[in-house]
């Protein structure tokens, strides 16, 4: 009785299963509302979402080394801070090079 109790409900669930599979029609499959477009503005948003975020977490990190070091050597205060603001503008460069990623791949005349 327990064997055929599992085999009526597996040929149930397969069948439940199958009718949503089959419901959309072949003239219904291009009238999609997500498109192509859609998921590449949502790509793009969450992947210089990510970019900036990390960048601020890197610039937060050298600007914080950079004052400890400072604190331990005053005199090489100065060296420290050249060192600080060139690594500050090479990871925002590479987030405005993020930037620029996403305006090109948005763009109006890049095909999908």
């Amino acid at each position: 009785m327990k064997k055929l109790k599992y085999a009526f409900f597996s040929v149930l669930s397969l069948a439940l299963m199958a009718i949503p599979a089959m419901a959309q029609g072949a003239a219904a499959a291009g009238d999609n509302k997500f498109s192509v477009a859609a998921y590449k503005a949502l790509a793009a948003g969450l992947g210089f979402g990510i970019a900036a975020g990390l960048g601020g977490i890197g610039q937060g990190k050298i600007g914080a080394a950079a004052v400890e070091g400072a604190a331990r050597n005053p005199g090489a205060a100065g060296t420290v801070q050249t060192m600080m603001i060139i690594g500050l503008a090479l990871i925002e460069s590479l987030v405005l090079f993020a930037l620029v990623i996403v305006f090109v791949v948005l763009a109006p005349g890049t095909p999908e």
